[in-house]
C-alpha cells in the first residue's frame, strides 16, 4: 500500500517503520536478501532517494547489510542484536580502551564532586537495571546500564569530559549491549556507587578499571 506523501524526513521514518516490521515479523528473515530498490520503490510508493536513505539508516544501526555488487541482506531484527553482529573483535576491544580511559577519570571526579541528587539519579537508574535483569529484557538492561554509565561521568561535573564522554554514547551503548552477553555481577555495580556516594574517588575508579579490565580480556579470549 502507497504511503501517503508527508515532509521528506518524515517519508524516510516512514519508510524505516515498515522495513522494521517487515524484518521483526518475520517476513524478511535474518540472512535473507531484501527486494531490489526498483521494486522497493514499487511496493512501498515512494522515491529512490526515499528508500536509499532509509535502507542506509538502518545499516547504519545493523539491522540490514549492505553488500556492494551483491545486494542488502538482513542482519539482525533489532538494534541490539544489530550492536551485537556490528561491534565485536578488534572494534569493540578499541571503544572498550576508550570507556576506560573516559570512565575511570570520569568515576574519580564522581566520587569527588557528586550531589545527593546525582546519587539518588543513579541510584534510581540501578534499581531500575536490576529489575530489567531478573526479568530477562537484556534490551533495556543495556539501555539502563549506559544510561547509569552516562550519569556517572556526569557526575564528575567536568563539562569537557562529560561532553566527550556523551558524544561516544552510540558506540557507549553498542559495547553495552554487546557485553552484556557476558556473566553480569550485579553487585559491583552497587559497590561502585557506594563509593561514590561515600566520596572514595580511588576506590570508585578500581572497581570501573576491574569492570572493564575484565570485559576486555573476556573480548580478548574470543576468535575474532
Amino acid at each position: 500500500m502507497p504511503l501517503t506523501v508527508t515532509p521528506r524526513t518524515k517519508l524516510v521514518d516512514q519508510v524505516i517503520d515498515q522495513i522494521r516490521q517487515l524484518v521483526g515479523n518475520g517476513e524478511w528473515p535474518v540472512g535473507q536478501r531484501i527486494p531490489i530498490e526498483s521494486e522497493l520503490v514499487k511496493s512501498l510508493g515512494v522515491g529512490r532517494n526515499t528508500v536509499r536513505e532509509a535502507v542506509r539508516a538502518l545499516a547504519h544501526t545493523g539491522i540490514l547489510e549492505v553488500r556492494q555488487g551483491d545486494g542488502t541482506y538482513v542482519r539482525a531484527t533489532t538494534e541490539v542484536s544489530g550492536a551485537l553482529r556490528r561491534l565485536c573483535g578488534s572494534e569493540l576491544r578499541d571503544v572498550l580502551q576508550v570507556r576506560r580511559a573516559l570512565e575511570v577519570e570520569g568515576t574519580r571526579l564522581a566520587a569527588i564532586n557528586r550531589t545527593a541528587q546525582d546519587v539518588a539519579h543513579m541510584k534510581l537508574l540501578l534499581r531500575r537495571r536490576d529489575a530489567s535483569l531478573r526479568t530477562g529484557d537484556m534490551a533495556e538492561f543495556a539501555t539502563l546500564d549506559t544510561e547509569f554509565h552516562v550519569a556517572m561521568v556526569s557526575s564528575s561535573h567536568n563539562e569537557m569530559l562529560t561532553e566527550l564522554y556523551r558524544g561516544l554514547v552510540e558506540a557507549i551503548a553498542a559495547s553495552v549491549a554487546a557485553i552484556s552477553t557476558m556473566p553480569v555481577d550485579v553487585d559491583d555495580h552497587h559497590d561502585l556507587l557506594a563509593h561514590v556516594a561515600a566520596g572514595e574517588p580511588e576506590e570508585a575508579a578500581g572497581i570501573v578499571a576491574s569492570l572493564l579490565d575484565r570485559a576486555l580480556a573476556d573480548v580478548s579470549a574470543e576468535p575474532e
